[in-house]
Formats: structure tokens, C-alpha cells, sequence
């Protein structure tokens, strides 16, 4: 039997044999060279369970199935390059080496790559998850926001590589040119949700006051890929941080025939990178000539609306009067009625002189008058003597019966004081010696009053009466005069 060099001899003796003797660590060893030689890279099938990432950065897990179970191992620099974030529970396909660890006398996967473990597992627990964030109400359409019409900024966030940038650019370079913030991340890997998340959110926290503009709209986009290759944009964390964004978000993820849980968030979901620039602005020329259309209409509008309002008012003037004509129908009646005003004041004075010498000449003599009111007057004071004179005596007979005060007797004396002073008021209210007071004379001739200028004749002597007194007076002819005589003092 061949020897290695190194090892011990067989054991001699009934209870030896021929059992060669190994250390443990050449056990060890020898497993290790078996497993890492006989199946070099392989690729293990199973569920993640047990995992866990310690703070070296070093992933440990195991992967099982329905009758085994094997550890697992990511070394720290081989994490950004699994291509999906492991995590318990999920079925993968683990791409890498069998090793063996002497010093726990066990062995270990070595992976380098991971990969979901068919479609149909994989679309399962995507549909878990859209079923789980819809009930939360993240994909309302109540949630959704408009998208402006012309964004002053627009924010992108994609990879800096690969032509899903260039695509945006050239498209609104195209349509209608404006600033682009672009965010560099990875799309697809160990590291990429959560770089797209803190993308999401850093252009959310921007509040335009800095260096930095805020970006009116942004843009989640990546290129084509099989399905492992858009988890990134399936992440829970992903979907909470774009419905949670305030700025109106658009998704482009994929081809047109490839759908994500963030297309669901988004508020609006365009089915290329091309067609996302597409939707956040639109083509200059077409705006510009729906501008002017809508100018021409509004200037069509305005014309109309000016055209109808001179039409109303010249309606409205054609109902209104002629002033003109009104001003001078007005001027010719103010001529007229000055005129007539003019010829009947004199007229009207001519007849009211005309009625007052007629009153004048049916006054009755002044000494008539003065005999009968003196008449009169005698009359009541004789009456008012009697009166006052039975009135005594059948006091002092009272008086004579009973002791009385004088306050009645002062009481009536006051009263019958006061009737004849009224009396003497309308006499002389009556009296014509009031009217000579008033500018009038009395002409007497012999005794007679004079009515008529045609009884006198020149130089006869007549008495004229006035207010305050007599005076003699002459006839004489006088010129101008609208009687026949004058009278010379």
C-alpha cells in the first residue's frame, strides 16, 4: 500500500490492522480538497433562512428544502454583486463554491451571486406585497398628482451609465428645453433600493432656497431587464419612499410590457424612459401654436364683443331724444312766456288799480260812518251804563243781605273792562279815519263828500281830509292829469 509522506505507519496488532492514522487537521484538510475539488462552482437551490448580517459586513445564512439544510456564506466584497437583497423566507438559486471550515469540522456555501428561483415564486411574493401596500391605501388614486404643465426644473434618477439618461435628455432637448437634475444610482444589485430611496427623498427635502432648484417633476427610470432585474423598483422600501414623495413622480421602468410596484405609486407611469420625458413636457412648437390659436380666438372674441357693443349703442343712441332740438323747443317757450310774463304784469296791475277805486268808490262818507259807529257807540255805552248800574244795585242789595267780598265785583269790572276795550278795536279797525291812515283823503264840498271829478269845476274851493288832520284846497286844471281838475293848495 502506498504511503503519503507524513503519515504515520499502519497500526501493527491483532486489534490494528492495517488502519492508516490521521491527524485532525489532515482530516480536515482532506475533506476540504474532496469537496472544494470535486464540485467546484456549483449552484444550490433552497429557501433563505437563519439570516443574518454582522457588522463586519459579512452575510451568514443557511439555505434548506424539504429534507436538508446548508450553511452559507457572502463574504463582504461580494455583497454589491449578489443582484438581489436576500432576506428569510425567499427561494433563490445560489451561484458559488463548496468550502469546508476545519477548525468546526463543517462546511459552508461560498456564494458569489444570487438569483430568485423561477418567476412564479418570485411574481408571488410581488403580488403579495402590491396586495399588502394596496390595502394601506399607497395606490389610491386620490393620492395621485397632477403633473404641471411646464416644469421649471425636472429631476431624474437613474443610472449615469447607459442610454435611458441620453434617451430623456435628447426627448426634451427635443420637445421643449429645460433644466435636468440628475441623481446617479445604481438600478439593479444588493445596494440599489436603498440608494433610490435616498435619491427619492433627497430631491423631496430640497426646498429651493439653496444652490439647488427644487425639480417641478421627477423621473424614476431604468432600461429593459429580466425580472430579477427590476426588483430594485419592486422594493418595499422603494414603493413607500415614491408614494411618500411630494413632488408629482413619473415611473419608467422597463420596456413597455414590463410593470413594477412603483409604477403603482408613481402618478403617473409612462411605458419608456422616452415616453416619461414626453409626459413632463410638452412639444414647444404645438404649444406655441396653441397659443397663438387661442390669442386669434380671444382676438376674434374681442372683436364680436366690441362689434355687439357698438351695435347696442347705436340702438341706444337712436332711442334717445334730440337735445338739441329740445334745447331750442325749450329756449323758444322760455321767449315766449318771458314775453306773455312781460305784457301781463302790466295788465294785471291795471286791473287790480282798477278794483281798488272801485271798492274806493263804494265806501260810504267818513262822517256816515263816524255818526253811526258814534251811535252805536253810545248805544252800547248807555247799555254798559244800565248794565254796570242794575249790576250794582243788586250787589249793594246783596251786599246789604250778606257780607261779600269786592274779588267778584273787581272780576266782573275786569271783564266788562275788556269787552269794551274790544269793542273800541273794531271800531276803529272800521273807522274811516284808519283808511285816510293808510294814504287816502276824503274830498268834502260844503259838507258833502265829492265821489266824482266831473261834479267840481275849476276854482271851486274844496276840503280834503287826511289822516291827521284838514286843509283846504282849490280846483284847478292841471296837465296830465287822468282827472278833469287839479287841486291847488
Amino acid at each position: 500500500m502506498h504511503e503519503e509522506p507524513g503519515r504515520n505507519p499502519p497500526a501493527q496488532g491483532p486489534n490494528g490492522g492495517n488502519i492508516p492514522e490521521y491527524s485532525v487537521s489532515e482530516i480536515s484538510g482532506a475533506i476540504r480538497r474532496t469537496l472544494e475539488g470535486t464540485f467546484g462552482r456549483v449552484r444550490v437551490r433552497g429557501e433563505i433562512t437563519e439570516f443574518k448580517r454582522y457588522p463586519s459586513g459579512h452575510l451568514y445564512f443557511s439555505l434548506k428544502d424539504e429534507q436538508g439544510k446548508i450553511s452559507g456564506v457572502v463574504w463582504r466584497g461580494s455583497v454589491s454583486r449578489l443582484g438581489l437583497a436576500p432576506e428569510n423566507g425567499v427561494e433563490i438559486i445560489a451561484t458559488g463554491k463548496i468550502s469546508a471550515y476545519g477548525e468546526r469540522s463543517s462546511y459552508q456555501l461560498v456564494v458569489e451571486r444570487m438569483e430568485y428561483a423561477g418567476e412564479g415564486a418570485l411574481l408571488a411574493r410581488i403580488e403579495r406585497l402590491r396586495l399588502k401596500l394596496a390595502e394601506e391605501g399607497l395606490f389610491d388614486t386620490e393620492r395621485k398628482r397632477t403633473i404641471p404643465l411646464l416644469p421649471r426644473v425636472i429631476g431624474v434618477v437613474t443610472s449615469a451609465q447607459g442610454a435611458v439618461l441620453h434617451d430623456i435628455r435628447t426627448t426634451l432637448s427635443r420637445r421643449f428645453p429645460r433644466p435636468v437634475l440628475v441623481w446617479p444610482v445604481p438600478v439593479q444589485g444588493e445596494g440599489a433600493p436603498a440608494q433610490i430611496v435616498a435619491a427619492i427623498a433627497g430631491f423631496d427635502r430640497l426646498d429651493g432656497t439653496g444652490p439647488i432648484p427644487r425639480p417641478d417633476v421627477l423621473i424614476i427610470a431604468r432600461g429593459g431587464g429580466s425580472l430579477e432585474d427590476l426588483m430594485a423598483f419592486n422594493d418595499e422600501s422603494v414603493v413607500r419612499a415614491a408614494a411618500a414623495c411630494r413632488i408629482p413622480l413619473i415611473s419608467a421602468v422597463g420596456h413597455e410590457t414590463d410593470t413594477t410596484l412603483i409604477d403603482f405609486a408613481a402618478d403617473r407611469r409612462a411605458p419608456t424612459p422616452t415616453a416619461a420625458a414626453e409626459m413632463a413636457v410638452p412639444v414647444r412648437t404645438e404649444l406655441l401654436a396653441d397659443i397663438q390659436h387661442r390669442a386669434a380666438r380671444a382676438l376674434g372674441a374681442l372683436s364680436r364683443l366690441l362689434q355687439g357693443g357698438r351695435l347696442r349703442l347705436d340702438r341706444a343712441a337712436g332711442g334717445l331724444p334730440d337735445l338739441p332740438g329740445l334745447l331750442q323747443t325749450a329756449r323758444l317757450r322760455l321767449d315766449e312766456r318771458s314775453h306773455r310774463l312781460g305784457v301781463a304784469l302790466p295788465a294785471l296791475a291795471q286791473r287790480r288799480r282798477a278794483d281798488l277805486v272801485a271798492v274806493e268808490r263804494r265806501m260810504p262818507a267818513v262822517e256816515t260812518l263816524l255818526a253811526g259807529r258814534g251811535t252805536r257807540l253810545a248805544v252800547l255805552g248807555n247799555g254798559l251804563q244800565a248794565g254796570l248800574r242794575n249790576t250794582l244795585q243788586r250787589q249793594s242789595g246783596r251786599l246789604g243781605q250778606a257780607r261779600v267780598t269786592p274779588a267778584p265785583l273787581m272780576a266782573i269790572l275786569r271783564e266788562k273792562h275788556l269787552a269794551m276795550n274790544g269793542a273800541g278795536r273794531q271800531l276803529e279797525a272800521v273807522s274811516p279815519r284808519a283808511v285816510l291812515a293808510r294814504g287816502y283823503a276824503l274830498v268834502t264840498s260844503g259838507g258833502h263828500p265829492v265821489t266824482q271829478a266831473t261834479g267840481l269845476k275849476d276854482g271851486q274851493r274844496v276840503e280834503l281830509t287826511f289822516g291827521d288832520g284838514t286843509r283846504d284846497a282849490t280846483i284847478g286844471r292841471g296837465g296830465g292829469l287822468p282827472v278833469q281838475g287839479a287841486l291847488d293848495f
